[in-house]
């Protein structure tokens, strides 16, 4: 059965260190070795992300926020691809890959990963986010390919609602509020959370999560099947 299924995967996505890390271990033990994943639906949210990021291509610092050292967006929607990880001083299979939302270039010659969030209400996610942007900036520190860029900063831009706007007539919008959280480098962080996320996946199959509902799912309707 298992060679049925898709080949195992070779490139740690960002975002999986993540969402996916803090879910059911065996659905993402399944997905690394197998390829196989439950279709997600996320309406509108690829639409705002990619109107949001390009609202900012091209624009200073002082256009996300005051605080950020003299720059500007140099890119957005890039891919970044890292050499592969160590672990124990030992070379993995694994490398990072992923697309990162806006590449910035300070003055001083370094780079900022801004990553955008369209959000409800205006949260701190930073601690949440934190192992995705450090990824993305080991991949450029540490790229498969060409020259290496030192990352100095890293931080969530965050839109959330705050009310509608316009009439009938003219036609309606959104009122936004326009958030910048910082996020502080922690490389040992990352690693730990590499670590501990190659572990997993290359180990036996873990237990699922108790609160997992893909899970709970499958097992209900394999039952329900069999009991017919």
């Amino acid at each position: 059965m298992a060679s049925e299924l898709g080949s195992a995967r070779e490139f740690i996505s960002p975002s999986d260190l993540t969402f996916s890390w803090d879910g059911c271990h065996r659905c993402l033990w399944i997905y690394y070795n197998h390829s196989l994943r439950v279709p997600s639906f996320m309406p509108l949210v690829a639409d705002l992300s990619a109107m949001q990021e390009k609202y900012f291509a091209g624009k200073t610092s002082a256009d996300l926020a005051p605080v950020i050292p003299a720059g500007k967006v140099e890119s957005l929607g890039g891919w970044v691809k890292s050499q592969n990880i160590e672990v124990n001083g030992a070379k993995t299979k694994f490398a990072i890959r992923g697309k990162y939302d806006l590449l910035m270039k300070f003055d001083d010659g370094t780079y900022g990963i801004v990553d955008c969030k369209f959000q409800a209400k205006d949260s701190d996610k930073t601690e949440l986010y934190g192992p995705q942007l450090e990824a993305y900036a080991f991949a450029l520190e540490n790229p498969e390919s060409g020259a290496p860029k030192t990352v100095s900063l890293m931080g969530l831009l965050v839109w959330s609602l705050i009310e509608p706007a316009g009439d009938v007539n003219k036609g309606f919008g959104l009122k936004l509020k326009h958030t910048w959280r910082p996020i502080n480098r922690n490389p040992q962080a990352l690693q730990q959370r590499l670590t501990d996320f190659i572990g997993v996946v290359s180990a036996k199959m873990p237990a699922s999560k108790d609160t997992c509902d893909q899970c709970r799912y499958l097992g209900q309707r394999k039952d329900f099947i069999g009991a017919e």
